[in-house]
């Protein structure tokens, strides 16, 4: 590794690491504070209370490290830049773009950090996180579920979803059970799928079976299509189904295909299994970018403007990237390409955008 290259490394392993540290802890403090008053009103002790967030810090370092990436990058570059380094390197006949090299292989790296960790520390400290929010911190309502199996106490019912799609905000196998004082089974509907529309919720193929009074005897309705007022909405389900991010790529990968077994949607979860693979990628992308602002000439008097277009670029891509998302859990894009669409698109612009840097 040449002298340049070392330089470089150091100079880069700083920067990120004072980005990446400030906004790590401008993040647990923003996140403790904002929650103090459920954290009061809850079993939980203040230091349980930051012990929670803190959990959520391995999954915060992979989703800002793309942007950290970038801000370093223009930082090293544009001081190289405007200390006439960049220059100099030009002057002894080296291409600025050696030093471009070690800038891919730190993205490379820090890209399978961020996949290591999604595989391991992050599916873990999730599933405790919500676990926490969930069961620790009060409800309105008793919520509980294992993967895709939902159990809902509300009033006298007892509720059981098999399955619920957060993107069609629809429910699949579900069994309403309604009980009395004593505990004896008032009645039972059975429905195969169900969708909430206009504050509603509305089941299809429905059997509701009755108790009739002074009898043992059940009387059996069936209904094509059935209202059912219930006190919860598909927010609240959304909430406590299992999440991508508490599952590894290959657990997810295993989730998907019982679920399409079973003869469900996984479309939501097909976007996110393609999403954990995208999103390191884009950290190749941010060095890209950034390394062609921190040559610009504008950045050699004026570092700070850099810097805030490498934040607006970040946060271009994220509205972008959450847009593809969202069109791919619409089942509006293929999951493939609703997850690497921003991708290819940012990395197009950054390869043009370094290239017409000399």
């Amino acid at each position: 590794m040449s002298c340049l290259h070392k330089y470089w490394l150091k100079e880069f392993a700083r920067f990120f690491c004072i980005i990446q540290l400030m906004i790590l802890v401008l993040f647990v403090f923003i996140d403790y504070l904002s929650r103090m008053d459920r954290f009061l009103y809850s079993d939980i002790s203040l230091i349980s209370a930051l012990g929670y967030v803190l959990l959520k810090v391995p999954f915060m370092f992979v989703q800002l490290t793309p942007a950290s990436i970038l801000l370093a990058t223009i930082t090293v570059f544009g001081l190289m830049n405007r200390n006439n380094e960049l220059l100099a390197i030009r002057s002894s006949g080296i291409s600025i773009y050696f030093l471009v090299k070690p800038a891919i292989i730190v993205s490379v790296t820090l890209a399978m950090l961020m996949f290591f960790l999604g595989e391991t520390i992050i599916p873990i400290t999730m599933a405790r996180v919500y676990h926490i929010k969930y069961n620790v911190i009060p409800r309105s309502q008793k919520i509980s579920s294992a993967r895709k199996d939902i159990w809902i106490k509300s009033e006298d019912r007892l509720i059981h979803i098999n399955f619920y799609d957060p993107a069609q905000q629809s429910v699949a196998g579900v069994t309403i059970t309604t009980l009395s004082k004593n505990f004896a089974l008032e009645s039972r509907i059975d429905a195969q799928k169900g969708y909430f529309a206009q504050g509603k919720w509305i089941f299809e193929d429905v059997i509701e079976q009755v108790h009739e009074k002074d009898s043992v005897d059940y009387d059996v309705k069936l209904y094509d299509k059935k209202t059912i007022l219930l006190t919860f909405k598909p927010e609240d389900l959304g909430e406590v189904t299992k999440k991508s991010e508490e599952m590894s790529f290959f657990e997810l990968r295993k989730f998907v295909k019982k679920i399409e077994k079973e003869g469900y949607n996984a479309t939501t979860y097909k976007v996110d299994l393609n999403g954990k693979i995208a999103f390191p990628f884009i950290c190749i992308i941010m060095v890209l970018i950034g390394a062609a602002t921190g040559m610009r000439p504008f950045v050699k008097g004026n570092i700070p403007v850099g810097i805030a277009l490498g934040v607006f670029i970040a946060f271009i891509y994220k509205i972008m990237y959450g847009f593809c998302i969202s069109m791919g859990y619409g089942l509006i894009l293929p999951p493939i390409i609703s997850a690497w669409a921003a991708n290819i698109f940012f990395l197009g612009v950054g390869i043009l955008y370094l290239i017409n840097t000399e």
